[in-house]
């Protein structure tokens, strides 16, 4: 009798399981084999890419009077999409930080593949994996302002200027080149973009410590010296793994193992990006990591460019979405929004910078997630796409993204509207305070000045390096050693090792070839097979457990070392009184603001009826029950066609400076803006009614309004009525007179 436990049954189990995981690893050496014959095929191109589009390369950045290894293409839409010329182009920047271009649409479920569908023109910002001789983070920030530029030209007739998506990287990049350029540059889009590397908690985000756990950044500038003036991506690409040991020694290649009949295509796809790292100039890293990895300079507005105009990110007009997630280990949300709290003490002090910062988190996504992601494309990344015109024309200030799913109720809205959006959630931007991103988490005083300590100890050791060792190590460095030295670095060895340049690998594709034949896949509930997989656990706990003791034992040495008042005042530290300032005063910045808001309060008797209706619209919205926008509400006043003066239908840009000034209108003089009102609408009852008729079906159209914005709504429409048209009529009189 054989029963489940008996000894033939066992040895029955053992030699299917022996088979299978023959088999599985013959066909996992052939797919390993295949990854790194098609890394060494895509590193021997110009330029690779994992674009899933076709593009036609219309600028190079190679012909600039500062030459830089950029390019702008434009992303030829799929058969059946043709994209409408009204729309604000889209312009998706892609991350230089050890990977080359193409994850922003390596799938068609991706933020290209979205801004297609949606049927705006797109564009994308690439790169070539070796860089111009001396060009430099500056010469990079003026190429994307001329790609900019450049994409707008193109598109007169679009309603707005270009949205802007920088993945990682791309995201600080955008930003920098968005403070230099303010007026040219749309909406700008962060996807998982940090530009605030001193903010986290403790317990986590441990890469925030490697600055400070090396020394400085005089090891960066040893890398570049041994590259002969090249920094080695890999070494970038090196880092990120190392945060996740469980996943880089084993559970990636382990999962395509086990899964080795299904598996095999995605790892290979995936393998296509990372496995073809690229190169920057050792002083474009020197920068980076001085700059912003341990000097935080950017989130400071400390950075100045060669002509000494300071990247002051306060200077962007444009509003600015922040995409991060809880899941991403690689910039979580404080990184991605704690710049903001660098550079404003208070909520009124982000208002009065005319700054409109919309922020989203997702849960769970990871790094790579945010940008590839089918589910985020379908859901974050459309939304947001769609919402572009709204977040355009948003009052100043902090708001959250939040999605709501469409329930049986708004899809009849919908319905009886002619479909205004479309999509399968709402989104609405809700009033948030700065409260709202101290309350993520982050440093405390004494944790900013061990990290304010690490970036003057980097600097002493920088300065030593290149004062007695840098000379040596370059006087012994040669092109060929340098290349050599990239060739032999443990990510490159990986896939040279496993590929056509192996021969003792030859004969393993028609070995592959004959399995796949005869494969026989052993049973679930093989108990080898279950073994197997418990062990596999066993390993993954184990690399996880040395994960979190490294990374606990180097927070203690970073928070020990860096805490210590000795060394803090040998550094100069604890000379200082008081707490660390992040950010010193732009007092040019802060006249001009004042001198704006100062015009703003004297214009409240000028403009019409689509400003009267916009200035009633926006004192309801100041209400504590109306802390949201909605895009339905934006959806209602862009069916209704308001008008400029002139009788031409109002563009998003003409709307958006309207929503500005009479938000700001409001803000500095709420009660003269409100009793000038009357003086902005024309005679006639039925125009006047027909302009309230607007204001009450925008403010309606995501439900009833209740409250103090039931009072504001009732005090507008007696602005509105016949009888304020004598008020309007005698002051006119009077200023005649």
């Amino acid at each position: 009798m054989n029963w489940p436990g008996s000894p033939f049954n066992v040895a029955q189990q053992g030699l299917d399981y022996w088979v299978d995981a023959c088999q599985r690893s013959i066909l996992f050496l052939d797919v390993l084999r295949q990854r790194g014959t098609d890394t060494n095929a895509r590193a021997a191109k110009t330029a690779p890419h994992v674009l899933s589009f076709p593009f036609e390369i219309i600028m190079d950045g190679r012909t600039l009077e500062r030459p830089v290894n950029y390019g702008l293409c434009y992303i030829a839409p799929p058969d059946g999409i043709e994209p409408d010329p009204t729309k604000r182009p889209f312009i998706v920047f892609d991350p230089r930080a050890g990977h080359g271009p193409g994850i922003g649409g390596m799938k068609h479920d991706s933020e290209i593949g979205v801004v297609l569908k949606a049927g705006h023109p797109c564009y994308f910002v690439g790169f070539t994996p070796v860089p111009v001789p001396g060009q430099t983070i500056e010469d990079v920030c003026r190429a994307e302002a001329a790609f900019i530029a450049h994409v707008a030209e193109r598109h007169p007739q679009a309603d707005g200027k270009p949205a802007l998506i920088g993945n990682c990287q791309a995201g600080w990049q955008i930003m920098m080149t968005a403070a230099l350029k303010p007026d040219l540059v749309g909406p700008l889009v962060l996807a998982g973009a940090p530009l605030s590397y001193w903010a986290g908690v403790r317990g986590k985000n441990p890469l925030r410590y490697l600055g400070g756990a090396l020394g400085g950044t005089w090891m960066t500038a040893l890398a570049g010296d041994l590259g002969n003036g090249i920094f080695d991506g890999a070494q970038l690409v090196a880092n990120f793994e190392k945060m996740n040991p469980s996943n880089t020694l084993w559970s990636k290649n382990y999962n395509v193992y086990s899964k080795i009949d299904t598996e095999a295509p995605r790892f290979l796809e995936f393998e296509k990006w990372w496995g073809n790292p690229v190169l920057l100039n050792a002083g474009e890293m020197q920068y980076i990591a001085d700059s912003l990895f341990v000097g935080n300079r950017l989130s400071e507005a400390a950075l100045l460019d060669s002509d000494g105009h300071r990247i002051d990110l306060r200077n962007i007009k444009s509003p600015i979405v922040v995409f991060c997630s809880w899941g991403d280990d690689i910039t979580p949300p404080q990184q991605a929004l704690g710049w903001v709290l660098d550079l404003y003490e208070n909520d009124e002090a982000l208002v009065a910078g005319g700054q409109t910062i919309i922020y989203s988190m997702h849960q769970s996504i990871g790094h790579l997630g945010i940008f590839v992601s089918a589910s985020v494309a379908n859901k974050e990344h459309e939304e947001f796409t769609a919402a572009m015109d709204m977040i355009d024309i948003m009052p100043p200030g902090l708001y959250e993204a939040v999605f709501l799913e469409k329930d049986e109720e708004m899809l009849q809205e919908e319905l009886a509207a002619g479909d205004m959006m479309g999509g399968d959630f709402v989104m609405r931007f809700e009033r948030r305070t700065l409260d709202s991103l101290r309350a993520l988490g982050g440093n405390d005083e004494e944790d900013e000045r061990r990290f304010a300590t690490v970036a003057r100890v980097s600097e002493i050791n920088q300065g030593l390096y290149r004062t007695f060792v840098s000379p040596v190590v370059k006087s012994m460095v040669t092109e060929q050693s340098a290349k050599q030295l990239r060739e032999s670095h443990p990510m490159r060895l990986r896939y040279t090792a496993f590929s056509n340049k192996n021969k003792l690998l030859d004969g393993i594709p028609a070995l592959a070839e004959k399995v796949r034949a005869q494969r026989r896949p052993v049973a679930k509930d093989n108990i080898f097979l279950q073994m197997q997989e418990a062990m596999s656990k066993q390993i993954v706990a184990g690399l996880d457990m040395y994960r979190d003791a490294r990374d606990q034992a180097t927070e203690k040495f970073f928070l020990d070392v860096y805490g210590s008042p000795v060394l803090q005042a040998m550094v100069g530290l604890r000379a200082e009184n008081g707490a660390l300032r992040r950010i010193g005063r732009d007092l040019s910045r802060e006249a001009a603001l004042d001198a704006y808001r100062t015009a703003a309060a004297g214009k409240t008797a000028e403009g019409g009826t689509t400003e009267a209706i916009i200035r009633g619209l926006l004192y309801i919205y100041r209400s504590p029950e109306m802390s949201a926008a909605d895009e339905r509400a934006f959806a209602t006043i862009r069916q209704l066609r308001l008008r400029t003066s002139t009788d031409e239908e109002l563009s998003v840009t003409h709307f958006k400076t309207i929503v500005r000034e009479q938000y700001l209108m409001l803000q500095v003089a709420e009660e003269a803006a409100m009793r000038d009102l009357p003086l902005l609408l024309p005679d006639d009852p039925e125009a006047r009614a027909t302009a309230l008729g607007i204001v009450r079906q925008v403010v309606g159209a995501t439900g009833t309004v209740t409250g103090d914005a039931a009072q504001r709504l009732e005090r507008v429409a007696a602005m509105f009525g016949p009888k304020l048209a004598v008020v309007r009529k005698k002051k006119q009189a009077s200023g005649a007179a």
